[in-house]
């Protein structure tokens, strides 16, 4: 297929580009700099370079591809306003074909949860809040094959949120510790990029319309787990020290408070539908250094 891919310079659509190209698809990505667009010069991939928040050219080049694939974001206080305005213009350029487009949610709009499915109630912190009335909506739209991936902590090469655990600050004096989010008793659900990425094209070639996946690979720690296994990799013999949940909000703010829901998921549909995640586990790559050196 021909697949429009927005975020292809970005953390997950990377991977997804990669993803992509080694199964044998071709790729026009929106990119918003002439950098970004040099970046990707001689890797068999044609660069758009233009902003997601331009209806009439992001309809222009839905108009022209086999599929769209939707991973970026504003990185400013305009998520909202900016999803709605690519989501309306990819389904006007889309058309009645039934060709795919896959957006890019999240498993935060679930709130807190021991056994997350798909099915479960959405009760989504401030911080992801807008996105209720974006995912059912776009799944409901007429005329395409709308899908939904909804990934837990992305974590992969050393980037992404598990960086706030892994290279926290260490407290003062004797018997240093790494500082936690909270008490650390939460669980996340976790994902490893290239699996993420595997089940984006997965999803591309099979799911049908109306559907939700979770991106997750049933691995679920707790923050404190992950402290803890920062903290010896950084010479601290495994010693953490807790924060107040408001002390975290102060330091990051709705962030924060999104950071300090306990989730856990299996991604049982996602397997359902073949995948299989492969990688290793977001405890082992930090056992073995990759978020710590």
């Amino acid at each position: 297929m021909h697949v429009l891919l927005t975020g292809a310079t970005g953390y997950i659509g990377s991977a997804v580009l990669k993803g992509l190209i080694q199964g044998g698809h071709s790729v026009t990505a929106l990119v918003r700099t002439e950098d970004a667009a040099d970046r990707l010069r001689g890797t068999d991939v044609d660069a758009a370079v233009g902003d997601m928040r331009d209806a009439g050219f992001i309809t222009a080049l839905a108009q022209k591809v086999d599929a769209v694939i939707h991973t970026a974001t504003t990185g400013d206080g305009h998520k909202a306003a900016a999803e709605r305005t690519l989501t309306d213009a990819v389904i006007a350029g889309l058309g009645d074909t039934g060709k795919p487009f896959i957006r890019t949610g999240g498993i935060l709009v679930y709130g807190q949860g021991e056994d997350i499915t798909e099915a479960s109630p959405r009760r989504a912190p401030s911080f992801v809040a807008w996105r209720d009335a974006m995912d059912i909506p776009t799944l409901q739209a007429p005329g395409i094959r709308s899908i939904l991936i909804e990934p837990g902590v992305a974590y992969g090469y050393g980037h992404g949120i598990p960086n706030l655990v892994s290279r926290a600050e260490i407290t003062e004096g004797d018997g240093p510790a790494l500082i936690l989010l909270g008490e650390g008793n939460q669980h996340w659900t976790t994902v490893h990029v290239d699996d993420l990425a595997a089940l984006y094209i997965l999803a591309l070639e099979k799911a049908p319309h109306g559907s939700t996946y979770l991106g997750v690979n049933g691995h679920n720690p707790t923050a404190r787990e992950l402290g803890e296994a920062a903290s010896r990799v950084r010479g601290l013999g495994g010693r953490v020290a807790p924060e107040t949940a408001a002390e975290t909000i102060a330091r990051l703010g709705a962030f924060g408070e999104a950071l300090l829901l306990s989730q856990q998921a299996t991604g049982r549909a996602a397997r359902e539908l073949g995948w299989t995640p492969t990688r290793p586990t977001l405890i082992d790559e930090i056992n073995a250094g990759t978020y710590t050196n």
